[in-house]
């Protein structure tokens, strides 16, 4: 093990961390991201001892029934081979017992592995949280990244509207002074046929709000 990984070690003692690659929730993170070639990596190695696992506890099961049907078996034959003798059934006896002996050599065998896979399987298990981790925490900072740059770029847009706000209140209002003055000095009628000449239109009822929101806040 790294030493990056043996630094979050005593951080997480005593933590229960779930079997990764046997929950939802963490295949549902991949949504979001692709899974990193380390992390395809110890996945399949995580699952390929979760079968093996799997496969071990079965057979350790059935080596153990049999073994007990064997028992069963022997205790039968040896109260048969008390009241009636025969060697048909020394025979069964004998390889009844050869069986069982086969059966404990195939449990004694399998020992080791019942010990050792456990840890294998948290080994593995740990890296792949950390890879886990990796991934997560990068595509995290970069998004924060991300995010704080559209922040300034909305902070420095906000600016820039307000500016650009003032500037057209300004002109509506300059626009709304000229035609004050025109209408005064030329006439209504005399403005309308300079207004189709020009194809300039009069201003809007919600811009000459604007210009009156404008001198509210200069107040």
């Amino acid at each position: 093990m790294s030493r990056k990984e043996d630094v979050f070690i005593p951080a997480l003692k005593d933590k229960k961390i779930p079997l990764l690659t046997l929950d939802n929730t963490w295949h549902r993170l991949f949504t979001q991201t692709d899974p990193s070639p380390e992390i395809l990596k110890l996945s399949e190695e995580l699952n390929e001892l979760l079968k093996k696992q799997g496969k071990l506890n079965n057979d350790t099961k059935d080596i153990k029934a049999l073994k007990k049907r064997l028992m069963a078996e022997i205790v039968e034959q040896m109260d048969a081979l008390n009241e009636n003798p025969s060697k048909a059934l020394e025979k069964k006896l004998n390889e009844n017992k050869r069986l069982i002996e086969e059966c404990n050599e195939k449990l004694e065998e399998f020992g080791d592995d019942i010990y050792d896979i456990p840890k294998q399987i948290n080994d593995v298990n740990y890296k792949l949280m950390l890879a886990t981790m990796e991934v997560c925490y990068e595509q995290i900072q970069d998004n924060n990244a991300d995010i704080e740059e559209i922040s300034e770029w909305v902070n420095e847009m906000r600016v820039e509207l307000k500016k650009k706000v003032v500037i057209k209140q300004q002109k509506l209002k300059k626009n709304q002074n000229f035609y004050t003055y025109m209408h005064d000095i030329f006439g209504a009628d005399v403005i309308n046929i300079f207004d189709l000449k020009y194809g300039v239109e009069p201003l809007t009822e919600q811009e000459t709000k604007e210009i009156g929101q404008d001198k509210k806040d200069e107040n």
